[in-house]
């Protein structure tokens, strides 16, 4: 049995987490976490929590013990790079990289326990809106508000008259004239 996890986008070169992973590469987990625990490197901090993250997917989705594990496989891929620029003398600029970094990581079974699935969940059966129960208590309709007639109107202007926008100017006139000056 088999079981994956990635890390992506780690903020640090490829380069310098492969020292890192040529430590534990082929390793029994907890050797590989005890080696890891003591490197004097930043990078493996990320791997550490990668193989951690797989090692807690075994346990979970397939009930496989933490000891009869081992890294079966681990890479890094680069991620996009983002492109960065430092000024320099004369209106130069240097152009700085930052890379990134994806982490892959297969663990398999030292002694094979048989074959096993993952966990399924149980999904309740979806229920059609005309079956589903309902009831109208609780709920407030709230009243339209009332609109005055207007009397003295046109038959085109017989509209809704919002009192915000009364007594305003329409058009060029308008904008001309609230415009600030000085």
């Amino acid at each position: 049995m088999e079981v994956k996890a990635t890390a992506r986008y780690i903020r640090m070169s490829p380069r310098k987490v492969r020292q890192v992973i040529g430590l534990v590469r082929g390793k029994k987990l907890s050797l590989a976490l005890d080696q890891l625990k003591f490197a004097e490197k930043f990078a493996a901090v990320p791997v550490q929590k990668a193989i951690v993250s797989a090692a807690a997917n075994a346990k979970h989705n397939f009930d496989i013990n933490e000891d009869n594990l081992y890294i079966k496989e681990i890479r890094v891929d680069q991620a996009p790079t983002l492109d960065r620029w430092l000024p320099r003398a004369h209106g130069r600029a240097t152009p700085l990289r930052r890379r990134m970094s994806h982490i892959n990581i297969i663990l398999a079974e030292i002694k094979d326990s048989g074959a096993r699935s993952g966990k399924k969940t149980e999904v309740e059966a979806p229920i059609k809106l005309g079956t589903a129960p309902h009831t109208d208590e609780g709920v407030k309709v709230k009243e339209e508000a009332e609109v005055k007639p207007t009397e003295n109107l046109e038959e085109k202007d017989k509209q809704i008259i919002d009192p915000r926008r009364e007594g305003r100017r329409k058009g060029f006139t308008s904008r001309f004239f609230n415009r600030k000056s000085g």
